[in-house]
C-alpha cells in the first residue's frame, strides 16, 4: 500500500509476521504499536486519498525487502534517497530473519522477488550471497565505484572469488546489551569474566530480575549466545578454526564449541535467562529489557535502536560476553551484518542501482548506521561512533573480533541445524554431544535425513 497527499484517515492493519512501509511523495508510514512490539506485529498506516495506492497500474518505482531488525536504519536511508529523488515511489516490506530466508529464494525462483533485498554475507544460509549468486539471482555489482576499495574482511563475504554481489551496509557485532540504569539498580557492573557473569546472574535474581532476556522462540535468536561464547572458547584459542574445520583438521565436537554449549546450558541452569526462553520471542525479549524485567540481552547491535525507541529514558551499552577468566582473551563476534543485493531480473535496474550506490556512499552508510547503532561496512572518516558501540569500534581496530561463524560455513544446513539443536538442548531432548555431532554432519554432508 502506498501513501499520497490529501485528507488522512488511519486504518489499523494487522501483519503478524510482516511489516510494510510505503514511501511516496509527500507522505511517510507511521509505525508504532505497544511499548516495543513494532513493525513485526501491527502497524497503523496513515492512508491518504490522493494517488500512490497499491492499485495504481504502474506500481512503485522500486520495491525493497529488508529485515525487520534493520527497519530504523533502512527507513532513514529511504527517506534521504526520496529527498534526492522526489518523483520516485518506493515500497519497503519488512520481514523477520526466518521468513526472509525462506521466502527470498522461493520468490526469486518464481520471479516474484523485489528489486532490492536483504542478502546475508558469506555462505551460511539459503539467502546468503554465495547461495543466491550461484543460482544467478543477483546482479553483479563489481563495476560500481564502492566495490573498488572494500576492506579485506568485507571483500571476503560479498561474493566468491573476488566478485561483488552485494552492497555491505553495516558492520555489526553480537554482544551483551545492558540497560545501564537497570544494571546500576541491582548494584552490578559489566562482567569481564565468565565467573562474574554467573555472579551477576545471581545478583539480578536477588532483585527479582533476570540478567539476560532470551527469546529462543524466534529461531535465529537461538544462535546468538553460543556465537558470543564460542568467540572466546573457540576462536580465542584457535583463530584458524574456520580453515581447520574446512580442511577437516578439527570438528565442532573436538573443539571449544563443546565448552561454549556447556556454558550456554550452565547459564540457563543458573537462572541467567528469561523464565521460558522457548516461549519468548525476539520482540518479547526486548520488551523485558525495556520494561526493566531483564538487565540485558545478548543481541546484534542493531537491536540498540529498537530498545532506544521502546524505552528512550534508558541508556544502553554493548560489551563482549566473556567466556573465560582472562579478559585479554575475550573476543566479540563482529562482521558485515546487513547487506543488500539487486534482483538480476529487476525491471527497475536503473533506480535499483542508483539506490544501491546511494546506500554505499558515505552519506548512505552514515545514515544507515547512525540510526541503527552499528558501524559503516565501508568505513569513512566522517562517521561519528555511537558511544553504545564504542567497544565494537575499539575491538574492530585492535583485532579482538572474530567473524560471524555462519558466514564461513559451507552450506546453509549448518546454521539451520544449529538453530534446531539449541532449541532441543533447551527442551531437554538432546545432549551437547549429540548436538555437535549433528552440526558436524550438516557441515560435511548437509542436513540429517
Amino acid at each position: 500500500m502506498h501513501l499520497g497527499r490529501g485528507p488522512a484517515r488511519t486504518i489499523p492493519v494487522a501483519l503478524p509476521r510482516q511489516a510494510r512501509t510505503s514511501h511516496c511523495p509527500g507522505a511517510e508510514t507511521v509505525s508504532r504499536t505497544s511499548r516495543l512490539t513494532r513493525s513485526a506485529i501491527a502497524l497503523i498506516l496513515t492512508v491518504t486519498a490522493a494517488g500512490c495506492v497499491s492499485g495504481q497500474s504502474h506500481g512503485p518505482d522500486l520495491t525493497i525487502k529488508a529485515n525487520v531488525t534493520d527497519k530504523v536504519a533502512m527507513t532513514s536511508v529511504v527517506r534521504a534517497f526520496r529527498t534526492a529523488h522526489p518523483d520516485v515511489t518506493i515500497d519497503v516490506t519488512y520481514e523477520d530473519t526466518n521468513a526472509l530466508q525462506k521466502t527470498l529464494p522461493r520468490d526469486l525462483k518464481s520471479g516474484d522477488a523485489p528489486d532490492v533485498f536483504t542478502v546475508w554475507p558469506g555462505s551460511g544460509n539459503p539467502a546468503s550471497a554465495t547461495v543466491l549468486s550461484e543460482s544467478s539471482y543477483l546482479d553483479d555489482l563489481a563495476l560500481h565505484r564502492f566495490a573498488w576499495n572494500l576492506p579485506d574482511d568485507v571483500q571476503a563475504v560479498v561474493g566468491d572469488h573476488g566478485s561483488v554481489m552485494i552492497v555491505p551496509s553495516s558492520y555489526s557485532a553480537i554482544g551483551a546489551i545492558y540497560a545501564q540504569q537497570t544494571l546500576t539498580s541491582i548494584g552490578g557492573t559489566e562482567p569481564t569474566t565468565f565467573a562474574q557473569v554467573l555472579a551477576l546472574c545471581d545478583k539480578a535474581q536477588q532483585h527479582g530480575k533476570v540478567l539476560f532476556a532470551l527469546g529462543n522462540k524466534t529461531p535465529w535468536v537461538t544462535q546468538l549466545v553460543s556465537y558470543a561464547l564460542a568467540a572466546g572458547t573457540v576462536y580465542a584459542q584457535n583463530p584458524s578454526f574456520a580453515d581447520d574445520i574446512a580442511l577437516r583438521r578439527t570438528s565442532f565436537a573436538k573443539s571449544g564449541w563443546r565448552e561454549a554449549l556447556d556454558k550456554y546450558l550452565r547459564m540457563g541452569d543458573r537462572g541467567c535467562f528469561s523464565p521460558d526462553p522457548l516461549g519468548t520471542t525476539y520482540e518479547e525479549s526486548l520488551d523485558q529489557v525495556a520494561s526493566g524485567k531483564a538487565v540485558a540481552v545478548v543481541q546484534v547491535a542493531s537491536a540498540l535502536a529498537e530498545l532506544r525507541s521502546a524505552a528512550p529514558e534508558l541508556s544502553y551499552v554493548m560489551h563482549a560476553l566473556p567466556a573465560g577468566e582472562d579478559p585479554k582473551r575475550t573476543r566479540m563476534p563482529a562482521a558485515v551484518s546487513a547487506a543488500y543485493g539487486i534482483n538480476a531480473h529487476t525491471e527497475h535496474a536503473k533506480t535499483a542501482k542508483e539506490f544501491v550506490d546511494f546506500l554505499a556512499s558515505p552519506k548512505g552508510q552514515n545514515l544507515y548506521n547512525s540510526k541503527g547503532t552499528t558501524l559503516p561496512a565501508i568505513p569513512n572518516s566522517s562517521f561519528k561512533i555511537d558511544p553504545a558501540v564504542a567497544e565494537v569500534a575499539h575491538r574492530q581496530k585492535n583485532g579482538t573480533t572474530v567473524p560471524f561463524m555462519d558466514q564461513t560455513w559451507p552450506n546453509s544446513a549448518v546454521q539451520q541445524t544449529h538453530f534446531q539443536q539449541i532449541h532441543d538442548l533447551f527442551a531437554g531432548s538432546t545432549s551437547v554431544s549429540s548436538a555437535l555431532k549433528a552440526m558436524d554432519h550438516a557441515y560435511r554432508d548437509g542436513p540429517l535425513g
